[in-house]
């Protein structure tokens, strides 16, 4: 990477096919961004375990800060807790950024793990609510600056 600042990007803003339904979320200038070696893709679900294609999943009682601190639980649409999956790929994200001295992210807006400024309200409804993913929350803390496929222009 030289002296390039590191960015990690949501995977499936990089064409992967990691998002729960098996899609992806391809924004063709991030792709490019991975191409170029100038971004490297994440996938915090898949780091925490969770299988391609997998039931969607979303925060409920708060927002990613209040999963961390253990005041709302991740949950997918079957009813199971994915809390614990969550956690883990947030982690390991976390430790990714600090390992390659990331300092900027571009993250999947709206996701439970990746969302930066809105993520779905925990009803499965469609409807969304102001706060971030649990990824996202982590990296925040952590000091990065976090950006999403709608906010990274």
């Amino acid at each position: 990477m030289g002296n390039r600042p590191c960015i990690l990007v949501s995977a499936c803003l990089a064409g992967y096919y990691c998002k729960y339904d098996g899609s992806s979320n391809l924004v063709p200038e991030i792709k490019d961004l991975v191409a170029r070696f100038q971004a490297i893709p994440v996938c915090p679900e898949k780091l925490g375990g969770l299988p391609v294609p997998r039931p969607p999943a979303e925060i409920q009682g708060g927002d990613g800060f209040d999963v961390l601190e253990g005041r709302a639980r991740v949950v997918d649409k079957e009813g199971r807790d994915v809390t614990d999956a969550f956690l883990k790929g947030a982690k390991a994200t976390a430790e990714l950024a600090q390992t390659l001295g990331a300092k900027v992210a571009i993250l999947k807006e709206r996701s439970p793990s990746c969302g930066t400024r809105t993520i779905y309200n925990g009803t499965f409804s469609g409807c969304t609510r102001s706060g971030c993913g649990v990824t996202a929350a982590l990296l925040l803390r952590q000091g990065l600056q976090l950006f999403s496929e709608e906010t990274w222009k």
